[in-house]
């Protein structure tokens, strides 16, 4: 349930790199795969679509985006560290670095089988369709066609983009898209947990991203992630930034810890309880929890042990301590959800006991 991104192969192109995991890195990536990719400043992901939809997070520097909708409506953004993009299955699009100290982003597939070399890439179409039906299709001449690539670019080298205003098309056919491709999700109100901040991104405030639901998470060190289970997805977890450890409870006497580290992906298979804890004393702990969903969903131990008859739960686990249970039930007493717990001081409740 843990693979790095530093174990895949990269592949290097001309300004950019880009480097996968899926099911083939991680046998238990059932639902999504993930790509980190990197483009210099100018450097373009050329146009293309894909089968799966895919969701992305700027991890670092500045991003052109550009997108068509079904409608024939037009759609360019351009994008900075902590926003997101949306494109639907099918739906062309391009990218291009627009940092002078590069651009880095991970790219989220609703497919766990998905396949970056699977794409269907402009130059590589054109390449292989006859210049008489290229002429055809766009009257032209086919001579017009005697310089195009004979086979993918991929990832190359371009120009660096004007303002958005001057790029866009200027002939009568051109039209805005009427949808949103893109949220800024680091510009969220965040969720003031008492161990951090989470900011949750899903259908309800990205309408577009039906497919795709995440959390970002800044968890306080010696903070937790608290108990908790998500019950329609599995947790495709990106790890950002420090160092990280996850048990995950798998029902019949099973369970397993795992440490993680930035560039780390984790997988926790639906249903199976689990918690994220920060191992640093000093810093910061960031990750992404990632879900083939609409909607963003878990259940909080802590809010349903607080929220289920207080005679039940004593007697599930205090039959032989009666002190103890009267501890725990002013513990869970408020039963709010805490989706990342402080550090507290346990040395005056061990006393008491």
């Amino acid at each position: 349930m843990r693979w790095s991104f530093v174990d895949s192969h990269t592949r290097i192109e001309e300004g950019g790199w880009t480097r996968q995991t899926t099911i083939r890195e991680l046998p238990t990536s059932i639902e999504l795969a993930g790509v980190n990719m990197r483009l210099d400043e100018g450097v373009i992901r050329e146009l293309h679509w894909h089968k799966e939809a895919e969701w992305a997070y700027v991890l670092e520097g500045k991003v052109r985006i550009t997108a068509l909708d079904t409608e024939g409506g037009s759609f360019v953004d351009d994008l900075e560290k902590g926003d997101l993009w949306y494109f639907p299955s099918g739906h062309p699009h391009s990218l291009q670095g627009l940092s002078p100290n590069g651009t880095e982003f991970l790219l989220i597939f609703d497919d766990g089988h998905f396949s970056e070399d699977s794409t269907f890439l402009l130059t590589d179409w054109l390449a292989r369709t006859p210049r008489s039906v290229l002429a055809e299709n766009f009257h032209v001449a086919p001579e017009v066609f005697a310089a195009i690539p004979e086979k993918e670019k991929y990832i190359f080298q371009g120009s660096n983009p004007d303002s958005i205003d001057k790029e866009i098309p200027k002939g009568k056919g051109y039209k805005k898209s009427k949808l949103q491709f893109t949220h800024k999700m680091l510009a969220q109100e965040p969720v003031n947990a008492t161990g951090g901040l989470a900011r949750i991104t899903d259908s309800t405030n990205f309408p577009l991203s039906k497919t795709v639901a995440a959390a970002h998470l800044e968890i306080q060190p010696g903070a937790m992630r608290e108990m908790h289970w998500h019950p329609r997805a599995d947790e495709w977890s990106f790890f950002i930034k420090g160092r990280a450890r996850v048990t995950i409870f798998a029902s019949e006497g099973n369970a397993r810890t795992f440490d993680y580290m930035a560039g780390d992906v984790g997988i926790v298979p639906k249903n199976m309880g689990h918690f994220i804890e920060n191992l640093s004393d000093d810093e910061p702990l960031e990750v992404l929890e990632i879900f083939r969903s609409d909607k963003f969903e878990d259940f909080s131990l802590f809010q349903w042990l607080g929220e289920t008859p207080r005679r039940m739960v004593k007697e599930h686990l205090f039959a032989t301590d009666k002190k103890a249970g009267e501890k725990f039930e002013q513990a869970i007493w408020d039963a709010e959800k805490d989706v990342i717990k402080e550090k507290t001081d346990l040395d005056e409740d061990k006393e008491e006991l």
